[in-house]
């Protein structure tokens, strides 16, 4: 039974094997029509559950934003119709789920204050969805699940003691080992995406670094950053400034093609 387990679980990995639009390599299992379907089912969710604001400025300025980025992305998300919603939340955040939904609160507004920090949070959030880190999520949740299983069952095959003790400390182990770090990698990978995406769309880079600056300030008391999903706003900040030289290049082509947004 367990080498069963075993051996569904490596041909079920190494068939799912991807390589990111970065080159890191990740496991995704699931296909592009089941991650859009659950896209698309959590979006209308969200829409049902949450007040959508109809304001016609806020509205334009947010989707003149998101329409400026997504002519950018790779050509099989450059075509697809992208659904853009504003809610009214008061919370600094956005989201891009697969299938092509965009959603905005109007609290990320007063945090990006201008044009080019609305894009970078917008290419940041697509670059999540082009960089499959949700089927990557879902496909790590399953692999943990049976790992955590195929744990359970070698304990009660040799019979260790405390076995409770020891399947909690392996969890804790996934926890801090596996998931949290591996979140943090998703973010830092979709700042990179994102900075690339809005300053091919003619967005100023440099701004990245201001919004960050921004979002430190709102933040208050943070939890040490090895016990977050997220990196810490000076860790973003620092790597966004390495990848700036390139960023500015792409700028730079960017405004001699004529892409010079004009988001009010």
């Amino acid at each position: 039974m367990k080498h069963a387990l075993i051996a569904l679980a490596l041909v079920a990995a190494l068939g799912g094997c991807k390589t990111s639009p970065t080159g890191r390599t990740q496991v995704a299992l699931y296909s592009d029509s089941e991650m859009s379907q659950l896209g698309g089912a959590s979006f209308e969710q969200m829409k049902k559950e949450q007040k959508i604001n109809k304001d016609p400025a806020t509205n334009a300025y947010v989707q003149c934003v998101a329409d400026a980025v997504i002519t950018v992305l790779p050509q099989q998300y450059a075509q697809q119709e992208w659904e853009v919603v504003v809610f009214d939340e008061p919370s600094a955040n956005a989201f891009a789920l697969p299938g092509g939904y965009i959603g905005v609160h109007t609290g990320l507004l007063d945090v990006a204050q201008n044009q080019d920090q609305l894009a970078t949070v917008l290419g940041h959030e697509v670059g999540h969805v082009i960089a499959e880190h949700s089927n990557e999520r879902v496909s790590q949740s399953q692999l943990l699940q049976t790992g955590m299983q195929l744990g359970a069952v070698a304990l009660d095959m040799s019979e260790v003691s405390y076995r409770n003790e020891i399947m909690q400390a392996l969890g804790l182990g996934a926890q801090f080992g596996v998931v949290l770090p591996f979140s943090r990698t998703h973010e830092s990978e979709a700042d990179e995406i994102g900075l690339e995406l809005m300053a091919k769309a003619g967005f100023e880079p440099q701004q990245s670094v201001a919004l960050w600056q921004n979002m430190a300030k709102q933040g208050g008391a943070r939890q040490p950053e090895f016990l977050s999903t997220h990196p810490a706003p000076s860790s973003r900040i620092t790597q966004l400034q390495k990848q700036m030289t390139n960023a500015q290049s792409l700028y730079s082509s960017a405004q001699k093609q004529g892409k010079r947004p004009q988001c009010r």
